[in-house]
């Protein structure tokens, strides 16, 4: 099974021509490990400028989406639209967006239908913060969002579904979660998803993923793949991951 890597950039970089060089280094990179599924989630604008033909090399990706499918809604960008664009994944619930956003269960459960309406792959987000962890609730936290997420959906409509396992307090801080930590919260996270939708879903870790510790996520921990923020922007060292994950 191929691992699956996917950039966050998040909102960067702040140029067209910075992301350019970006994508350009990249897809000269990428080619040499074919053992791994590499997409990359620019902002919304610099998603053009991946042309289609590039896409057997590299995976375009979404950072969100929004619920309908047009509209009057200024400022939003539908999954329809996505798709027209070459898009064949979306996260769905980062943490920035809940934190920032104020997306709470109930409206990822909208953005998790449309994605999957226009047969989009979804890499839905979940994850602690510290204080929750720090009281002992990370497990009943992972179950809630999963259940309140995923609430109404058949098992046929989520088997694309991507999981990814990201804890708050290690999001950008370089202080990354430590490996029976992390391999505990994976354990949990594929027993749970097994009972609610009977397939076996990748699930990927996410927060200060870096080319020291890329490995023992993979390895150690048992994760199907990466979610990486900080490091992607960074064509070497997101390279590095790759290499690691492989």
């Amino acid at each position: 099974m191929k691992k699956l890597i996917v950039a966050n950039w998040k909102c960067n970089p702040t140029t067209l021509s910075e992301a350019k060089e970006l994508f350009d280094s990249l897809l000269k990179g990428i080619g040499k490990f074919p053992e791994n599924e590499v997409v990359i989630c620019p902002p919304f604008i610099y998603l053009s400028l991946i042309e289609k033909k590039q896409l057997k090399k590299i995976k375009l990706g979404a950072q969100n989406c929004f619920w309908e499918e047009k509209g009057a809604f200024t400022g939003e960008i539908s999954a329809k639209m996505l798709k027209d664009l070459g898009c064949e994944y979306v996260i769905v619930g980062h943490s920035e967006r809940r934190r920032y956003f104020s997306e709470n269960d109930e409206i990822l459960n909208k953005k998790l239908k449309a994605v999957i309406d226009f047969k989009l792959k979804p890499i839905l987000c979940i994850g602690e913060n510290e204080k929750e962890r720090n009281e002992g609730e990370v497990l009943e936290v992972l179950k809630n969002q999963l259940e309140k997420t995923l609430f109404g959906f058949s098992s046929q409509q989520l088997k694309d579904l991507v999981l990814a396992y990201e804890p708050i307090w290690a999001i950008g801080t370089g202080k990354a979660c430590g490996v029976a930590e992390a391999k505990e919260a994976y354990s949990f996270i594929k027993k749970t998803i097994k009972q609610i939708t009977n397939f076996n879903h990748p699930i990927l870790y996410g927060g200060s993923v870096n080319s020291q510790n890329a490995q023992d996520f993979i390895k150690k921990a048992g994760f199907e793949g990466l979610l990486v923020g900080g490091a992607s922007l960074k064509a070497d060292e997101f390279l590095s991951i790759i290499k690691e994950a492989a």
